[in-house]
């Protein structure tokens, strides 16, 4: 199944200019976001009550979220464990108000017991303890130990299957999706909690791969068209996989789509960062890998390395 020929011919480095000046753009505004506003981090990373309760009955967590939220337990994450008889409540920490006693320990279970409970399905505290911020410094910087770790990992790989600028171009591809969807969260202030986090990792191996791919068509069209510029070369290869590439991320999108829809609150932020992520990773993928790789000034030697050491092993043999 094709969308567009595999002789198609559109001209996308002739849009080189264009395109990588639009991402350098989107990836300085992203980064400013960055640093004035920042991320909205949920309770996984500024601490809070972490209230378990285990009721008679199954209950739905929607509507459990929408009673704590109608007694005033705004901003509530409500998860199963264990069971359908289980959830977790986990609230951020109150602001202190002089002649409001703080919520916590027993008294602040009791109150989310109270709220999350109905007369024909009541429940029990389980435990309810208060987590403090310290536990979320640490995950966010296993966040970005994860995110570095995933980085030198691609960049490893792609240097050893391809060359270096294969490598760095591939990097830096991968980073502006991520740095797009990051931007995102910033701009808009949805919660960033782990599961965005999870969302965002994953983005990165949907770049990468999608990259590989137009990079695998380069090599071959250059050991089989190495008479041609690589200019033309790269604008072949992009044009012979863009219909692979487009129905692969269409049916991301899709599988993606329904899980932000049907997933429920709980998964909507990394549903959310992936569908972000699908969208700029395909047109990186198209608009922005193979450009850098032009202007990186790639030639015969990069993207033949092989012919190039046979050459050299057999001058070495002659007398």
């Amino acid at each position: 199944m094709e969308l567009f020929p595999s002789n198609s011919n559109i001209n996308f480095m002739r849009l080189r200019h264009v395109t990588l000046g639009l991402t350098a753009f989107i990836c300085v505004a992203a980064r400013v976001l960055l640093a004035t506003k920042g991320f909205n981090f949920a309770l996984d990373f500024t601490g809070g009550t972490a209230t378990e309760i285990k009721f008679e009955q199954p209950v739905a967590v929607e509507e459990v979220r929408t009673r704590l939220e109608a007694a005033g337990f705004e901003g509530a994450v409500v998860q199963t464990f264990g069971s359908g008889n289980d959830i977790v409540v986990r609230l951020q920490p109150e602001e202190v108000v002089e002649g409001k006693p703080a919520l916590t320990g027993e008294q602040g279970g009791a109150a989310i017991l109270a709220a999350a409970q109905t007369p024909d399905n009541p429940g029990v505290v389980l435990r309810s303890d208060f987590v403090g911020p310290q536990i979320g410094n640490e995950l966010a910087l296993n966040g970005v130990y994860a995110a570095l770790f995933v980085a030198f990992g691609f960049l490893a790989y792609i240097w050893a299957r391809f060359e270096l600028k294969f490598a760095i171009a591939a990097i830096i591809t991968t980073l502006t999706d991520v740095l797009v969807v990051s931007g995102w969260f910033a701009l808009t202030g949805h919660d960033f909690d782990l599961t965005v986090l999870a969302g965002i990792l994953s983005v990165m191996g949907f770049s990468i791969n999608d990259t590989i791919v137009v990079f695998d068509r380069v090599r071959e069209n250059f050991r089989t068209l190495n008479k041609l510029e690589p200019r033309e070369i790269l604008n072949r290869s992009v044009n012979q996989t863009l219909s692979r590439t487009i129905i692969t991320s269409f049916v991301a999108f899709l599988t993606i789509l329904a899980l932000y829809v049907y997933g429920g609150a709980s998964l909507k932020g990394m549903a959310e960062a992936q569908l972000i992520g699908v969208v700029f990773g395909t047109l990186s993928s198209i608009f922005v890998a193979c450009p850098l790789l032009l202007a990186m000034g790639v030639n015969k030697q990069d993207l033949m390395p092989k012919a190039r050491d046979d050459i050299e092993a057999e001058l070495a043999r002659r007398p």
